[in-house]
């Protein structure tokens, strides 16, 4: 199944933002919403800022229109403002795009070990991520990035606790 562009895309006038304030936040809002989905139809938790701007998603080929570096950076801090990204440096120069908060994959994680009852059980992130347990769970595949932050977040609620064992990290549902 091919990802299912909105609108919008096709519009030249959308690959330049607007001046109007009104028309300019609806515009942001839309490329925000673009990015949010094209990053979770193609499982992208992490890129640079270049990455970003030659990808299909900030360049339409067909229209041979481009987003300017500039208005991409205003997308990315709208999306950070709406706490969906988080800067990996200070240059800000590669980011995590997180189409789930790390506190809905939490929810989820916990969701499974629940309904599958494996409280006080213990995974590797390997496990969780890629083993054979999760494979039709949304969380399966997770960049570890996340996977991590989705963890802590269960750590801070009493949920989980992060363990180092021999050969990585792991942790203990509660």
């Amino acid at each position: 199944m091919s990802f299912a562009w909105p609108w919008q895309y096709s519009f030249p006038p959308f690959f330049t933002l607007q001046p109007n304030g009104e028309t300019r936040q609806k515009q942001l809002s839309a490329w925000c919403a673009l990015a949010l989905a094209y990053s979770q139809r193609h499982r992208l938790p992490a890129m640079t800022v270049r990455e970003a701007q030659d990808s299909p998603l900030f360049a339409n080929h067909r229209l041979q229109r481009k987003l300017p570096l500039e208005s991409i950076q205003v997308v990315l801090e709208e999306l950070r403002k709406n706490g969906n990204l988080e800067w990996l440096d200070k240059n800000k120069t590669s980011f995590l795009i997180m189409w789930r908060r790390p506190e809905e994959w939490g929810k989820l994680i916990y969701q499974w070990v629940s309904k599958n009852g494996l409280t006080n059980s213990v995974f590797t992130l390997y496990e969780l991520a890629s083993g054979d347990d999760t494979e039709n769970e949304e969380f399966h595949g997770l960049d570890e990035a996340m996977l991590l932050r989705a963890l802590q977040a269960l750590q801070q609620e009493h949920k989980a606790e992060i363990i180092t064992l021999d050969d990585g990290r792991g942790v203990k549902f509660f």
